[in-house]
C-alpha cells in the first residue's frame, strides 16, 4: 500500500471579485501547506473569484485553460504540491461552477463541473455538469471530485465509492443555517461509503450569504480527523490507505449491497 497522503484544506473566502488577491492568498497557503509536508491543497467552492458575485459572474468566468489555471499551475510548481481550486468556468456560451485539479508539476489532472445546482443564484448563471464521477490518481490514492450540494445526494457519493474513489474532494460554499451538513452529513457519507471526504468550506459573510466554515477531513470510520472553526484556517490531515483498507474489510457495505432490490417498485393494484 502507498504511504499516507498528507492533505491540506484551505478554508477561506478570499476576497470576492479580487482574483489577483485570491491568488496571492493561495500562494501563501500553498507555502504553509508544503512546509507542513502536504502533497495536496484543496480550496473552497468558487475560490478563485468569490461566490457571491451577482451579475459579475460572466465577466469573471474563464475557460479551463485560462489565466487562472496558469497562475494556479505556477503556484503548484513553485511549492511542489497538487492544488484543487474552484472557479466559474466559461465553455463557449455556457457557464459552469467548476473545480480543477492541478498536479505538482503544473499539469491539469482532472476537471469537474458541479452537477447539482443550489438556489436561484446558481440556477440563474450556471449549467449543471453531466459527469457524476471524475477521478485522478495522486501518490497511489484515487481522488474523486464533487462540489458542495453534490455531496448531499447519497447517490453521488455511492457512485464514487463503487468507482473506487479513496479520497473525495468537496470544495463547498455551505451557509447558515445548514451547518448540520458539515457537522453530521459529511462524516456519515464517509462512513457509509468507506472513503475519506475532504470538505472545504468558505467562511464569513459574503453578500447575502453567511458561510459557516467547519471544514473537515472525515475518515472511513466516520471519525473527523481535522475540523476547522468559523474563520479562515488551514487544516492538515492524513489520508491513510492502511486504515482505509482495514475499515473496508471491517465494514463491507459495498460487498453486501443488493442493488436488485433498490429499483423503484412497480405500482401495486
Amino acid at each position: 500500500m502507498p504511504s499516507s497522503l498528507r492533505t491540506a484544506l484551505f478554508q477561506s473566502s478570499g476576497r470576492p471579485g479580487a482574483v489577483d488577491t485570491n491568488l496571492e492568498l493561495l500562494d501563501a497557503a500553498a507555502r504553509r501547506a508544503a512546509a507542513a509536508g502536504a502533497r495536496l491543497l484543496v480550496t473552497s467552492e468558487m475560490y478563485l473569484t468569490g461566490y457571491a458575485l451577482g451579475d459579475r459572474v460572466p465577466a469573471l468566468a474563464e475557460p479551463a485553460d485560462g489565466p487562472g489555471f496558469h497562475a494556479v499551475a505556477e503556484i503548484a510548481r513553485r511549492h511542489a504540491l497538487a492544488v484543487l481550486y474552484g472557479y466559474p468556468e466559461r465553455s463557449g456560451e455556457l457557464l459552469h461552477n467548476s473545480v480543477q485539479l492541478v498536479g505538482a508539476d503544473g499539469t491539469a489532472l482532472a476537471h469537474y463541473r458541479k452537477t447539482h445546482l443550489f438556489g436561484d443564484f446558481e440556477r440563474r448563471w450556471f449549467t449543471p455538469g453531466d459527469h457524476a464521477v471524475v477521478q485522478a490518481e495522486l501518490d497511489g490514492v484515487r481522488l474523486g471530485m464533487l462540489v458542495c450540494y453534490d455531496v448531499e445526494f447519497p447517490e453521488n457519493v455511492r457512485a464514487h465509492a463503487l468507482a473506487g474513489t479513496d479520497l473525495l474532494l468537496v470544495p463547498t460554499a455551505q451557509m447558515h443555517p445548514y451547518q448540520f451538513v458539515a457537522e453530521s452529513v459529511v462524516p456519515v457519507r464517509a462512513f457509509e461509503n468507506q472513503l475519506y471526504v475532504a470538505y472545504v468550506n468558505r467562511a464569513g459573510q459574503e453578500g447575502a450569504f453567511e458561510f459557516v466554515g467547519l471544514s473537515c477531513l472525515a475518515g472511513p470510520d466516520g471519525a473527523v480527523r481535522s475540523r476547522a472553526g468559523r474563520g479562515e484556517e488551514l487544516l492538515v490531515g492524513e489520508v491513510d490507505p492502511d486504515l482505509l483498507a482495514a475499515s473496508r474489510a471491517a465494514n463491507p457495505y459495498l460487498l453486501d449491497r443488493r442493488p436488485d432490490l433498490y429499483a423503484a417498485p412497480s405500482p401495486r393494484g
